[in-house]
């Protein structure tokens, strides 16, 4: 039997016991962890666990950024029977206590003094927690075990009861808990199962082939679904090696040193690479530039000449020697064989721009309700700008009101405490609503047009879809982010943020003395040439989704700002309120 958690792992680390699992940085060197130590540590913290008092069915909360004890306290927590519920490191100490309570934590894992002092801080109003436990370093406080202290509460603990705990979990048993960022109001907690997380972890190593052989690198956040079924679960299932990012600042050398085999990359993770690369190739000679466009634009022909059955264009091997081939090797993604994208919509313009360097982006849809994936591209099988097909084994399919729903053995158990919005999101026949408006294609392949509570409904009551507007918005070479506002008003506007490294040279093409982004925000020469491109979208729109009139923020929205979830998704409702002066500016007459 495969359809629990802790079978693939058994199963992994009999078939590749001496393969490295998991690689981490220290003291400027990568450091392995093979298979066999996988589970034999996983197993040690499960008995660890248990020591402190977690009992079966008890939370384990679990913050801080990647790195192997992140994997080793999940895993632990499943293997003894324990639930856990990763934190994001964005979350305040009161968000923290809210994820704690609510799941019924008896353990909370902090990576470190940082995160610790967060649960330190709460602890009073958690009478169910019984043990703190540090991932790194060590805190003089009674009450707080490190990580080696656990790993020894671990080995004092007899191998039976961790053995009893495991034989007796079911397949349907919950596993984990995945709190959605929200948009608005608390996080709910998504039931993974044990099936729903075998499901769709053989199904990743049916369609993406991984093995021991491939690398992949884990940066994004753990308490995400994309990142846990990725590198935590798709690694177990399929034997592949994590290596851990020292941190998002250094994730692009990590990368050339990784030189990761598959890499999961969020939209805004794809862009920033972009503006990197588009601010260095500005900076090369003419001739040089001249060539890249030159390659550039052949390579575009020939992922679309890919996607449509038909043969690339002849000079695109000359293309690929001069261009592509030293621009993958600079990004570190030489040996990736498959770039993927998800959680949140990505521009159409950044999907093309790696689509010319030789880089096709696979999109992959879905959300926490159903594990993570509910449609797939591959490499041989994608449709640049759209979302992919339905995953094997599963079901999708357009409701009347345009809404995305799937069936399957994806979709999760429900919310925790949480039975009326559980039954909010799965009707009688077993179909998830997703809360997504979209379209299939005759080949299968889904669009995304926006979500559903995300539609804007003029005052002459027309039903405007903005994600669709804002991604050719950000289509403008300068405009970084899009935000596009209207709800029930007689036209529509856009908050728009710049790419700091393009400001010069769009400053000059203008005829602006803009130095930064403020006094781009206030040059009228700056607007005008502005205004330009935003007419030039226009032209492309029917006339009740133009934008009449914009604002540039100098600045990004950001998660701390507060005007973007933790996943990367734009919480419109707090951009609202926070720019509530300078949107009812556009629409003062």
């Amino acid at each position: 039997m495969t359809s629990r958690v802790c079978d693939l792992l058994d199963a992994t680390a009999a078939r590749y016991p001496d393969r490295p699992a998991m690689k981490a940085k220290r003291n400027g060197r990568w450091e392995a962890t093979s298979w066999r130590e996988y589970r034999e540590q996983a197993r040690r913290v499960a008995r660890g666990l248990i020591k402190l008092g977690l009992q079966p069915g008890d939370g384990v909360s679990i913050i801080g950024f990647n790195r192997p004890e992140w994997f080793l306290a999940d895993i632990g927590a499943i293997l003894a029977g324990g639930v856990p519920a990763g934190i994001y490191t964005t979350s305040s100490a009161d968000q923290c206590r809210y994820v704690a309570e609510h799941a019924d934590c008896s353990v909370a894992v902090a990576e470190n003094a940082e995160h610790l002092a967060k649960l330190k801080a709460v602890r009073p109003r958690l009478p169910k927690l019984k043990a703190l436990v540090l991932m790194t370093g060590s805190d003089s406080s009674d009450s707080v075990v490190n990580w080696d202290e656990l790993l020894a509460l671990g080995n004092d603990h007899p191998e039976a009861e961790l053995d009893a705990r495991i034989a007796a979990q079911k397949p349907d048993d919950v596993c984990t808990l995945i709190y959605t960022s929200g948009t608005t109001g608390n996080p709910k907690a998504v039931m993974i199962t044990h099936a729903n997380i075998a499901f769709v972890a053989k199904g990743f190593c049916t369609l993406y082939s991984p093995g021991p052989d491939d690398a992949v690198i884990s940066y994004l956040p753990l308490s995400h679904i994309a990142e846990q079924v990725f590198s935590i679960h798709g690694a177990i299932a399929s034997g592949m090696c994590v290596s851990f990012a020292e941190s998002m600042e250094q994730l692009g050398d990590n990368l050339r040193e990784v030189r990761p085999t598959l890499f999961v990359g969020v939209p805004r993770v794809w862009e920033k690479i972009q503006e990197k690369m588009v601010a260095a190739g500005a900076a090369g000679p003419p001739l040089r530039r001249k060539i890249a466009a030159w390659a550039k634009k052949l390579g575009l022909a020939a992922g679309y000449s890919d996607q449509q059955g038909r043969a690339r264009p002849l000079l695109y091997p000359v293309a690929s020697k001069l261009v592509y081939t030293t621009v993958r090797e600079r990004l570190g993604f030489d040996r990736c064989r498959v770039a993927v994208t998800s959680a949140a919509p990505i521009a159409k313009s950044t999907l093309e721009y790696f689509l010319s360097l030789g880089i096709p982006i696979c999109e992959i849809y879905g959300m926490s309700e159903c594990t993570g994936p509910a449609t797939v591209s591959l490499p041989d099988r994608y449709r640049t700008g759209k979302a992919g097909f339905c995953i094997p084994g599963a079901e999708l399919r357009i409701a009347a009101d345009g809404e995305i729903c799937m069936r399957g053995p994806h979709v999760f158990k429900g919310y925790y405490k949480g039975p009326e919005a559980t039954a909010e999101m799965i009707d009688a026949d077993g179909w998830l609503r997703s809360g997504d408006i979209g379209t299939l294609d005759a080949e299968g392949f889904l669009q995304i047009t926006d979500r559903k509570k995300n539609l804007l409904i003029t005052s002459g009551g027309e039903n405007i879809a903005p994600q669709v507007i804002e991604g050719q918005l950000m289509g403008i070479p300068v405009v970084s982010q899009a935000v596009v506002l209207g709800d029930r008003r007689k036209y529509l506007v856009a908050l728009l943020t710049l790419d700091p490294a393009k400001l010069a040279a769009t400053a000059a093409e203008a005829g602006s003395d803009a130095n930064d982004l403020a006094t781009a925000a206030a040059c009228a020469k700056y607007r005008a040439w502005m205004q330009r491109g935003i007419d030039e979208v226009n032209l492309g729109l029917a006339r009740v989704q133009t934008i009449k009139r914009f604002e540039i923020i100098p600045g990004e929205f950001t998660i701390e700002g507060g005007e973007l979830t933790p996943t990367m998704k734009v919480r419109r409702n707090a951009i609202n309120a926070k720019y509530r002066a300078l949107i009812e500016r556009m629409y003062a007459d």
